[in-house]
């Protein structure tokens, strides 16, 4: 090794001067001491795809429905593996230089990233899920179409949950594909998580952590005070969203669900 760079199976880097082991096929460079925990079968690198430091989330989408950005899929799966015991998940941080660390080493990887469970705390993995979200150059919920921005003055303030439901699905049903397949899909992870009592995180708490990474804000260079006002809007645009049913969150990605099993 002449540059150090990050073993693909364990995460550690792998110093100067030190042997590794890289695939020829998919280049993937792991410690010689890793090779027996390295997957049987290996994916080519698609160089066509290299993910960008920041973008719109079809930026980091497959071409190939559920448009779900596999960085999303493996931080769902870790923390669905493992951390539905844990307290306080997605509200309790994790170590800001690991959430860092780890976020520029899964955009670096591209569509073939490196395992997630050598990451021992879970809520480091909810920190990269969260920051990646964050990181966005537009919100989940916006789009060209369709925003969930207008939700706060729209559909959440009708009186009447039947006519309120119906807006709340034609404005996710607008919003662009990829948009929409990750917000379905991240949808159906977060009620998992309200309804695991060792986590503690009810719809109410999950708002509060999702609202402002989701949806937008009601001008595009929000004061101190809009940011204020816009916060508890943006919490219960996330609360009414939970308060769909998973059947219609299913209807978006349910048919392709085999094809979000991480590599």
């Amino acid at each position: 090794v002449i540059r150090p760079e990050p073993c693909g199976v364990c995460g550690s880097r792998i110093r100067f001067g030190k042997t590794a082991i890289k695939c020829c096929q998919c280049q993937l460079l792991l410690h010689t001491k890793c090779r027996e925990q390295c997957p049987s079968l290996c994916v080519p690198r698609p160089h066509h795809h290299a993910w960008p430091r920041e973008g719109v989330l079809a930026d980091f989408a497959p071409s190939t429905p559920p448009l779900v950005p596999t960085l999303v899929v493996q931080c769902v799966t870790e923390v669905e593996t493992r951390g539905l015991t844990e307290t306080g998940l997605y509200r309790v941080p994790g170590a800001e230089q690991l959430v860092r660390e780890w976020k520029r080493k899964l955009l670096r990887a591209g569509g073939v990233l490196p395992a997630l469970s050598s990451v021992t705390d879970i809520h480091v993995v909810c920190g990269v899920l969260k920051d990646f979200l964050r990181g966005l150059k537009e919100p989940l919920g916006e789009g060209t179409a369709s925003s969930l921005t207008l939700l706060p003055g729209a559909a959440t303030d009708i009186a009447d949950d039947a006519a309120s439901d119906t807006a709340l699905r034609h404005v996710v049903s607008k919003l662009p594909p990829a948009n929409r397949d990750t917000l379905a899909f991240l949808m159906l992870h977060l009620l998992r998580v309200s309804q695991s009592p060792d986590c503690k995180m009810d719809v109410f708490n999950l708002s509060r952590v999702f609202g402002p990474t989701l949806v937008g804000h009601s001008s595009a260079n929000p004061t101190p005070l809009a940011i204020m006002e816009d916060t508890p809007r943006q919490c219960k645009v996330v609360a009414r969203l939970l308060s769909l049913p998973p059947s219609f969150w299913k209807g978006f990605v349910g048919t392709e669900q085999e094809n979000l099993v991480p590599i």
